[in-house]
């Protein structure tokens, strides 16, 4: 089975009003964790795995946040060499990470693909200046276009854009400018996720003042199906409900073992893990996993085993969002596979159902159907 290591950078130079990630700024960190003592204690995380993994390779690895590359390059190379020494990874081992497009240089770029980054996921969200300010981003738009052609130079194998619809104020001929955008830089591997608001949030607290609506459900769906659309015209196919590649090698490796229940190793602040059907995760503050690592702890907070019943709920949740579906043996009544076939949600192949079009706007109705 393939194995995983997610590196959560939990940093970032301002807190995105929809965002509900364990991510800190600044003046967020209080005193006892710092952004510059964060390699140190990523690499010393790493080292607690040795020997705890029967000696698998690593086949992906994925910088996440937060924003990773608010860290020099020279840590992030560090961290992931750490990775190699420690774990061994894969000749083929895709690298990830997420970047803001304000957050990188070309001089930065070059020296993450050649300290071994294959891949690069900037977080482009929109095209458009109003829609931006609505989710408290910072970065020039304009800029987008510049860093993915400096990740170009710089011999990244594959360069991909993120994407949110469904923002306040957002317009259908909004949503289709950023479309156009995101595919003139003629991406790999595109992301379009539709806007959630979560309580807690600067922008939940907005909703609930009734300072900007809550996001429509038809519009949501019209952006998806609009999405899609220009997605698949531009050579990009759908392979999980939310992201389109330009072909199977351009798909996100680390992803696909998220979806497909594979064994995945969480480093840093708040990060989960998932082995052998035992999930753990790490405390969350990043002082908090300062004083774990410095005293030798492992920075666990808890840990489940996941149950015969809960693995297969897991399962049919994730693959069926999958372009290759669901197999019919995950289910404990296949026949159950028969009413979103009725209604048009999914079809049949072979022996896998696969959602429509119609059925990746309801997956999680389909998924109801699906379950006891």
């Amino acid at each position: 089975m393939p194995l995983g290591i997610y590196v959560h950078v939990p940093f970032c130079s301002v807190r995105c009003g929809y965002c509900d990630f364990n991510t800190y700024t600044a003046v967020e960190l209080g005193g006892g964790a710092s952004q510059a003592a964060y390699a140190d204690q990523a690499v010393a995380e790493v080292g607690q795995t040795a020997g705890m993994l029967g000696g698998r390779m690593v086949d992906t690895v994925f910088f996440g946040g937060g924003t990773p590359t608010l860290l020099p390059a020279e840590d992030l190379v560090r961290i992931l060499g750490a990775i190699d020494a420690v774990l061994g990874l894969a000749p083929d081992a895709e690298v990830t990470t997420e970047a803001n497009p304000d957050s990188v240089t070309p001089e930065s770029l070059d020296r993450l693909r050649a300290g071994g980054f294959t891949r690069i996921s900037f977080g482009m969200q929109s095209a458009v200046p109003h829609v931006l300010a609505v989710l408290d981003r910072t970065h020039d738009p304009d800029n987008v276009p510049r860093v993915v052609e400096w990740a170009r130079r710089a011999g990244f194998e594959q360069v991909s854009l993120d994407l949110i619809y469904g923002t306040p104020g957002e317009s259908t001929a909004d949503w289709q400018h950023s479309l156009d955008v995101a595919l003139g830089c003629e991406p790999d591997h595109v992301s379009a996720y539709s806007l959630i608001v979560e309580e807690g949030t600067a922008l939940g607290r907005r909703v609930r003042r009734g300072e900007v609506p809550m996001p429509d459900e038809d519009d949501l769906a019209e952006k998806y199906l609009q999405a899609d659309a220009a997605l698949e015209a531009a050579g990009l196919g759908w392979y999980e409900v939310s992201n389109w590649a330009k072909d199977d090698s351009a798909r996100c490796r680390h992803n696909l073992g998220y979806w497909r229940s594979d064994d995945w190793w969480g480093i840093g602040p708040g990060a989960h893990s998932h082995v052998a059907g035992e999930r753990w995760w790490n405390v969350k503050h990043p002082r908090a996993y300062a004083e774990r690592i410095a005293a030798g702890a492992l920075p666990a907070a808890d840990r489940e085993v996941l149950d015969a019943d809960t693995r297969r709920l897991e399962r049919v949740m994730l693959e069926l969002r999958l372009r290759e579906g669901l197999p019919l043996g995950a289910l404990d009544d296949p026949r159950r596979a028969e009413q979103p076939v009725t209604n048009g949600l999914a079809q049949l192949e072979g022996d896998r159902l696969v959602l429509t079009r119609a059925g990746r706007l309801l997956a999680d109705a389909v998924v109801r159907d699906l379950l006891p």
